[in-house]
């Protein structure tokens, strides 16, 4: 696996903002949303970070992901990747969880009770190991002496979306992938998956710093 993983959601889009489900609809970044993601690519830039020359950058194909990619500064290195897509929420795309919850399922929570005619959590979590394990088969397994995996390959650098990418961490964790629910995850947000001492590890998570909050 590689040294660290480094999680970027998207910035804001209009559907963001009003809380509908975006799963593949292909909605572009609000103008804040652009400046979200050149805020990022000002921290990315800068120490520690340094702009991360050696990372390997994977993006979702969608179009909110790839242009924060790309205004972030990552744009010519990043690889498309199918596995990175969105939960697609089938019927219920473009709505809202209380306009789901008054009109269709009282009481109805994507994370137990699932979408109708889109994917399960199970298929989306099968994507996403699938993802995982590819890094493993190209960046090799940690030291167990080390509390980080600095003997590994380079970092690898992730845009992509908000449910995909808290289930992506609870896998890395080795927890079953409901557990993403506990994951709340801003727009533009960066976090990090890593290593302490050989086992996975969050070294950080929905921080949002560089947009000021």
């Amino acid at each position: 696996m590689p040294a660290r993983i480094v999680l970027v959601r998207h910035g804001e889009t209009a559907w963001s903002v009003t809380g509908q489900h975006t799963g593949r609809t292909d909605v572009p970044l609000t103008e804040e949303g652009r400046e979200m993601a050149r805020a990022l690519g000002v921290r990315l830039a800068a120490a520690p970070w340094n702009g991360l020359p050696e990372a390997t950058v994977f993006t979702s194909p969608l179009s909110r992901a790839r242009e924060t990619c790309e205004l972030a500064g990552f744009g010519a290195r990043a690889v498309d990747r199918e596995e990175l897509l969105e939960w697609d929420y089938g019927q219920y795309e473009g709505r809202t969880g209380p306009d789901i919850r008054a009109t269709d399922q009282p009481g109805w929570l994507i994370w137990r009770d699932g979408v109708p005619g889109g994917e399960k959590l199970s298929e989306v979590a099968a994507r996403v190991d699938a993802f995982l394990g590819s890094l493993h088969e190209e960046h090799g397994t940690p030291d167990p002496d080390t509390t980080t995996m600095h003997c590994a390959d380079h970092d690898v650098v992730v845009f992509a979306h908000g449910h995909l990418l808290r289930i992506m961490t609870a896998r890395w964790l080795g927890l079953p992938p409901e557990f993403a629910q506990r994951f709340k995850l801003g727009t533009a947000a960066l976090s990090v998956l890593s290593w302490e001492y050989g086992a996975p590890a969050v070294e950080l998570w929905n921080d949002q710093s560089h947009l000021g909050r």
